[in-house]
């Protein structure tokens, strides 16, 4: 078989336009141009036969097809883009990140899941977040992102392994192959990585590894040139060779665990760079944990998503039962009606999210009543269709319900999000009607802001999505081993038993309500896939006000307000400005055989969609 990695660029021109770029230096990450040649660019929607990716990178999406079409399927090819990502998205994805991997396999009609959320040290304490000279908690931005105490144990080399061991065609190093070759010649730097550099410009200037590999000789990295990670390429070799084993075990684990307990502070920084307690013993001990996924019936689909540690399966499915109780499709025709549905669902559920939801290791999380349908009709109870409720609102009754409208439970405080957008995800199938839903992260824009020395990887900053203050009664405290609740939602909808939709989103919180909304959206306003995605955004997540892009509030705004009482504000992610809800992924399996991959067209300067064999 000729050599993955050498092909890639052939795919890549064939997915793309090229652009001017320059000849950069292999021994350190440069960039620099002057008249190498690359390609670049990005198709939202693809339709055809043999497989389909959709991913937010064209290397990565060129990643994927290069995999499914030297026999590879749908597994390997979702590893060979994982790690590409690694490379050109390094801000969202990594090594040194973790995530959740959904798979649907076409022979036994099954869905299965991997956890490979990051957990905390072991040496981990209470008030890890508290800044012992003042008594109060770290300001989260960009003190205590920007940290060794924010570090989770990295789940995602140990995820790449198990999905390869259990469903994988593909060994571990030709799987590997694409993402080497990528980091060794170089992607060509677009507006979105260099103004993600800049956001992260005096966090990435705190540490010496970093601004050495990002900010080289002190200057940001100019769009269209070429940037290199040679760092990284062996770092990916050495897996290659040895297996993950050498990650979390050996040199490279010392070195990770070294740079969390002493972080490679630079001599000028002013930020505080709390130290952590991270141990090789704890790198040694991380396991991906298989797990069954969550499932609920919505409108003749089965849905399956992820269960906790990630609370986007419960929440996402929660929704849905809510909604199931009203014919939404029947008012299709009145947009602000089904969306002010949406958005009530939405809060319904979060309320219980909040109260109920954790690392089910630690927390006793009630999966089966939060995804019951018989509670959902007893939360719909709560949802008047003709008026926004005042949030926030309570959490629902999980040991006591028959599906009739009870009297009203005790309040539950607004929660705090601290769940940042930065994370990636992708969809792939292949030729065999094997589906893959993945979303992996390192939670802020650029992580921890720490790269491993020499190595060429980020770390995550997954701790932070603890809550911030340590209260016994809290379900998502922060306690030694324990993984922090995430929202990521990869989701997989069957119909008769084959897959009809799979998708999911970056996003934080906002995750689970990009993925509802999509789904509200395709299967109750009857948009086509490629429209879901690309509709305007709003989130609800228990709060005072709904959270919306300018586009949403310019279409639906006055009516909901007027109509049902919704106070809408303006998206923006507090560290980079940002208006946009979700970066969604999606592939869409249609009824004639073919497959329709879609991407975002705009939000994060848009994804790759890209199949095997394209429809004529």
């Amino acid at each position: 078989m000729p050599h993955l990695g050498r092909r890639l660029a052939a795919v890549t021109a064939a997915l793309a336009i090229s652009v001017t770029t320059g000849a950069v230096s292999p021994a350190v990450a440069t960039n620099q141009h002057e008249g190498d040649e690359r390609h670049t660019g990005k198709n939202p929607t693809a339709t055809g036969y043999g497989g389909a990716v959709s991913t937010v990178d064209p290397e990565a999406s060129a990643a994927a097809i290069d995999v499914l079409r030297h026999g590879g399927n749908a597994v390997d090819a979702a590893v060979a883009a994982a790690a590409t990502l690694g490379v050109t998205e390094p801000y969202s994805a990594g090594i040194g990140g973790g995530g959740y991997f959904v798979y649907y396999d076409a022979k036994s009609g099954k869905v299965s899941t991997i956890d490979g959320r990051e957990t905390a040290p072991a040496g981990i304490k209470h008030d890890a977040f508290i800044d012992p000279a003042t008594g109060k908690p770290y300001p989260f931005t960009p003190e205590l992102v920007t940290s060794g105490v924010s570090v989770g144990v990295p789940g995602t080399p140990a995820t790449w392994e198990r999905a390869l061991e259990r469903w994988g065609k593909f060994s571990l190093k030709k799987a590997l192959e694409p993402a080497i070759e990528v980091a060794d010649r170089g992607f060509v730097v677009d507006d979105t990585f260099r103004q993600q550099t800049a956001d992260n410009q005096k966090r990435f200037a705190a540490f010496t590894s970093t601004k050495d590999l990002y900010l080289h000789d002190g200057k940001l990295p100019e769009v269209g040139s070429v940037f290199k990670n040679p760092d990284l390429a062996d770092t990916y070799r050495l897996l290659a060779d040895k297996g993950m084993g050498a990650f979390y075990n050996g040199p490279l684990a010392e070195e990770v665990a070294k740079t969390v307990q002493n972080p490679p502070k630079s001599k000028d920084t002013t930020l505080p760079v709390p130290k952590g307690s991270m141990t090789t013993e704890d790198l040694a001990d991380y396991e991906a944990l298989d797990q069954d996924p969550t499932h609920v019936n919505y409108r003749g689909y089965d849905v399956y998503g992820m269960a906790p540690s990630s609370s986007g399966g419960t929440t996402v499915g929660e929704s849905l039962n809510i909604l199931d109780v009203f014919d939404l499709p029947a008012l299709k025709a009145d947009q602000p009606a089904v969306l002010h549905h949406y958005l009530e669902a939405s809060a319904l559920a979060f309320a219980d999210r909040a109260k109920y939801v954790g690392d089910p290791a630690f927390v006793k999380v009630p999966t089966k009543a939060l995804t019951d349908s018989i509670f959902g009709k007893e939360r719909a109870c709560e949802l008047d269709p003709n008026h926004a409720a005042t949030k926030p609102v309570q959490a629902g009754n999980v040991s006591s319900y028959d599906g009739t409208c009870p009297a009203k439970p005790a309040a539950l405080a607004d929660e705090k999000d601290t769940e940042n957008i930065s994370t990636t995800n992708m969809t792939v199938s292949d030729k065999w009607g094997n589906v893959v839903e993945y979303t992996l992260t390192i939670e802020q824009t650029g992580g921890s802001g720490m790269v491993v020395p020499g190595r060429g990887f980020l770390l995550n900053n997954e701790l932070t999505d603890f809550s911030t203050v340590y209260s016994a009664t809290d379900p998502n405290r922060i306690e030694p081993g324990k993984r922090p609740r995430s929202s990521m939602s990869p989701t997989i909808l069957l119909e008769d038993g084959k897959p009809f939709l799979a998708l999911g989103s970056p996003g934080g919180s906002t995750i689970i309500t990009t993925v509802l909304q999509t789904i509200v959206n395709r299967i109750d306003l009857g948009m086509s896939t490629p429209d879901a995605i690309a509709a305007p955004r709003a989130s609800q997540r228990n709060t005072a006000s709904v959270t919306a892009e300018p586009a949403f509030i310019d279409k639906y705004g006055q009516a909901l307000t007027s109509r049902f009482g919704h106070t809408l504000t303006p998206s923006g992610d507090s560290f980079t400005s940002a208006s946009e809800i979700g970066a969604a992924t999606a592939i869409e399996f249609l009824e004639d055989g073919r497959t329709l991959a879609a991407a975002e067209p705009v939000r994060r300067g848009g994804g790759s969609a890209v199949v095997v064999k394209p429809s004529k």
